[in-house]
């Protein structure tokens, strides 16, 4: 059976972007020491022409599908965010909604909900996973239930997978490294104090123990340890 990214279908729904400055503020709030008051996840349906919707580990076509959800499967949003443009039932939108329990992000013009503007606010704040920029191989994710990092290596392109990462009070920045090669996984403990908080970019770079020069980094994603 088919897997649904972006069939072109008829029927739209207006949606209002937001900017990066609600990321920028959070992840700003969180260096100076301030708290974030958490919102409330939203809730939405699925709605394909009847196959299954890809779960991508990041808001994006290119990023590896973690695993399928149902046509007419409700689900809870945790957060939106931009990215790569897709068009669904819902008109052609660049929004992906993350919902945890699926471990990754579903376009949002597959999803219908009861508001025509965003239902959740802007990743950043426990978005849990990312890709490097620029269709790079490194994806990575935040396992905020033993404080763990998955760092993956999708495709051969002549450079590991990274994730550079920071902790409460600037701490950082540390390092995780994936140099299997294509199609491995590094997992890798991290120590980040209960309810505190791990601020993390996704990238490619030369293995090596001193400070790396990092390439094609995804925007910043701020998560917690539970």
């Amino acid at each position: 059976m088919a897997r649904s990214d972006a069939a072109a279908m008829k029927r739209s729904k207006l949606r209002r972007t937001a900017g990066s400055g609600l990321v920028l503020a959070a992840v700003g709030a969180l260096l100076a020491g301030g708290a974030i008051e958490a919102s409330a996840a939203a809730s939405g349906t699925v709605k394909t022409a009847g196959d299954p919707l890809n779960v991508r580990r990041a808001p994006t076509t290119a990023a590896t599908a973690v695993k399928t959800v149902a046509n007419g499967a409700t689900v809870t949003i945790d957060c939106q965010v931009n990215g790569s443009s897709v068009t669904g039932p819902y008109g052609t939108g660049t929004l992906w909604d993350y919902v945890p329990a699926l471990g990754g992000y579903i376009s949002d013009t597959y999803v219908f909900t009861n508001s025509d503007t965003r239902v959740a606010p802007d990743c950043g704040v426990g978005s849990g996973s990312g890709q490097c920029a620029d269709a790079c191989a490194g994806e990575a994710q935040y396992r905020s239930s033993d404080s763990h990092f998955l760092v993956y290596d999708t495709n051969s392109d002549g450079y590991s997978a990274v994730v550079a990462y920071w902790l409460k009070g600037g701490a950082g920045p540390f390092y995780v490294w994936n140099s299997g090669g294509e199609g491995t996984k590094a997992d890798k403990a991290v120590t980040v104090a209960h309810g505190g908080w791990v601020f993390y970019k996704v990238c490619v770079a030369n293995y090596t123990t001193a400070k790396p020069d990092l390439k094609s980094c995804s925007d910043g994603i701020t998560d917690y340890a539970a």
